[in-house]
């Protein structure tokens, strides 16, 4: 399936008890989304790689290697999919670890099918902003340069002289919402969080290059 333009996710389901697995993966299906299930994280690792996308929905408690083993091991392996721990009553301790070791959320048996279809959900957007951030980041500068309007590479230029929003609307005769609008878009597209990465951005494509 596809998630906000990213394809392929997938619900990768990694539970010793194949009941429960088969009930999670009807659950996601029943929801719209893809699914694949594993008996163990051993299996899990054979099959699944960085270039997997979506989310894992993992028992805490699995015999031979345990979900936050699992968590570790896919941290060494760069597998950064966003997990989601089911836990039983005694394992809340655990999971507050987990979550602290970058889980996305945990879920206590018996669980509420509701909450875990949202959960999920949430998991997979949160896999698809970090492709969408992978993607921007593999792009060279002057790819993501290019791909700005005429008008949002005159606001560029104008912040690149250190000029607020007011004297870019004035110097371009435009109001000062579009001039908002116009450096929103600039961010989003060049994946810069403040004025810093721009120029960053800019000097790497030009190092001599500075504005007028």
């Amino acid at each position: 399936m596809s998630v906000s333009g990213v394809p392929s996710q997938v619900v990768h389901i990694v539970d010793d008890d194949v009941d429960i697995r088969d009930a999670l993966a009807l659950l996601m299906r029943s929801a719209g989304l893809s699914a694949a299930t594993f008996p163990s994280a051993r299996d899990f690792l054979v099959r699944v790689t960085p270039r997997h996308s979506g989310c894992v929905v993992l028992d805490i408690r699995m015999p031979g290697m345990s979900g936050v083993e699992l968590q570790a091991e896919m941290r060494k392996r760069r597998i950064e999919l966003p997990i989601i721990f089911l836990t039983g009553h005694g394992d809340v301790a655990l999971a507050v670890e987990a979550m602290k070791a970058g889980a996305a959320d945990f879920i206590q048996k018996p669980l509420e099918e509701h909450r875990l279809v949202a959960t999920v959900k949430n998991a997979l957007e949160r896999d698809a902003s970090r492709q969408r951030a992978d993607g921007r980041a593999d792009e060279q500068p002057d790819d993501r340069l290019a791909s700005l309007s005429r008008r949002e590479q005159e606001v560029l230029q104008e912040m690149l002289r250190g000029r607020q929003s007011r004297e870019i609307a004035e110097t371009l005769n435009i109001s000062i919402k579009t001039v908002e609008f116009h450096r929103a878009n600039i961010r989003e597209k060049l994946g810069a969080a403040n004025m810093a990465d721009l120029f960053r951005l800019v000097f790497q494509q030009d190092p001599a290059a500075k504005p007028d």
